[in-house]
């Protein structure tokens, strides 16, 4: 079976996911207690932030490998950020099944993305 191999419109397609994200996960922190806003709500800001970043180079970079290993585990570090906010009831269910969703698809994306990239080696091979 032929993989299709993700194209600019797929990868934009993460980016895109992310930017989404990130205006979601904004929203979501402000509704974090004001003591939290500083600690759990700087992390998962950072955290996001740095998916961003992730993306773009890798966007970049010719050998991928490693940097969307790097976003998939930033993606998981996220998932678990927000699961504590919401075990912590900084964010109500809905806001987190939201979030959640947008957080799960980037992960699917991701992972669809290094499978493309081991084919590729594979087929180089």
């Amino acid at each position: 079976m032929v993989e299709m191999m993700p194209g600019k419109h797929e990868t934009l397609t993460l980016e895109a996911r992310c930017n989404e994200m990130i205006n979601y996960g904004y929203v979501a922190l402000k509704q974090f207690p004001k003591h939290e806003k500083h600690v759990l709500g700087a992390e998962i800001r950072t955290t996001m932030l740095k998916i961003q970043r992730l993306i773009i180079t890798a966007l970049k970079k010719f050998h991928k490998k490693t940097t969307l290993t790097d976003l998939d585990i930033e993606i998981a570090v996220l998932l678990r950020q927000v699961r504590l906010a919401k075990d912590l009831r900084y964010i109500d269910i809905k806001k987190y099944e939201a979030w959640i969703s947008f957080i799960i698809e980037m992960g699917k994306m991701t992972g669809g993305w290094m499978k493309s990239i081991n084919s590729k080696k594979a087929d180089a091979l």
